[in-house]
């Protein structure tokens, strides 16, 4: 049993172990959550951006290779959505979890 006078350093030492314990088990993960979320974040925003600009260039060259007028431009624009529409609805049928969308 330990003697009343090594009371204080015991607690002491008892809440330097607690400390050290809780930063290690709830600061440094937090640390690592933060920086796969920013990095998938940042990765999420940049496909976003290069998928959009990849549409309107399709859509772009499709309207270039149709005979000019504005019904034939419009028609070029009502393909694009169907076709975007389409790709979206493949990925999310395909890659989403089996659970997920039953």
């Amino acid at each position: 049993m330990a003697d009343i006078g090594d009371l204080p350093r015991l607690v002491v030492e008892s809440y330097d172990l607690t400390k050290a314990y809780l930063v290690q088990e709830t600061v440094e993960p937090a640390k690592r959550l933060g920086r796969f979320a920013g990095v998938s974040l940042g990765a999420a925003l940049l496909w976003s951006v290069g998928l959009v600009l990849l549409a309107v260039a399709g859509v772009r060259t499709l309207i270039r290779f149709l005979p000019a007028g504005p019904y034939y431009e419009a028609l070029g624009y009502l393909a694009g959505v169907v076709v975007l529409g389409v790709v979206g609805y493949l990925l999310v049928r395909f890659l989403a979890p089996r659970g997920a969308t039953e």
